[in-house]
């Protein structure tokens, strides 16, 4: 069960970055954001919360950024804040 979940949070992952905006999206976002929904699963939240706030951190990264989301978060409390809250994070 977890697979087809993950399976199905990384293809809405791609979808997500794939719409967010095709003139800045490509493999590596959709790698990214699938990376950081898997990272973030279970922290009590819905895949459309997770995918939501992961891309709106990959949008927030520069296209020369070697981090991962992740990483990159814990040194970006401005931007984490202001996602987590644009996605519906809750107990952020």
């Amino acid at each position: 069960m977890k697979l087809h979940i993950l399976t199905l949070a990384a293809a809405v992952a791609v979808g997500a970055v794939m719409a967010a905006g095709p003139a800045r999206a490509d493999a590596n976002d959709a790698k990214w954001v699938a990376q950081c929904v898997k990272d973030n699963k279970d922290e009590g939240q819905t895949v459309e919360v997770i995918t939501s706030y992961c891309t709106c951190m990959n949008n927030k990264m520069s296209s020369d950024e070697t981090r991962s989301i992740t990483q990159w978060e814990k040194s970006h409390k401005r931007e984490m804040e202001a996602c987590s809250a644009q996605a519906g994070w809750k107990g952020r």
